[in-house]
């Protein structure tokens, strides 16, 4: 039952430290994109101007990536 237990903690560190290692690429004109599933868009600011937003995604191999883009805010009237 403790090797159990040990093999499992070892596991779920190594889960950690991988999504850790996770770094976002910055978006650039052209880039070939590989999504399969979207798993989470960080919120656009209520700014007027260009803001930066987070996507988590995973491809079609089941990798899940950060793509760092630029989106106008929603900050602006007219």
């Amino acid at each position: 039952m403790k090797k159990i237990l040990l093999a499992l903690s070892l596991l779920a560190g190594m889960s950690a430290q991988i999504h850790a290692e996770e770094t976002a690429v910055a978006y650039e004109y052209g880039m070939k994109l590989d999504i399969a599933h979207v798993v989470s868009i960080t919120p656009i600011a209520d700014e007027c101007g260009v803001v930066p937003v987070k996507m988590t995604y995973q491809d079609s191999t089941g990798a899940t990536h950060i793509l760092d883009y630029s989106v106008f805010g929603t900050g602006c009237s007219n």
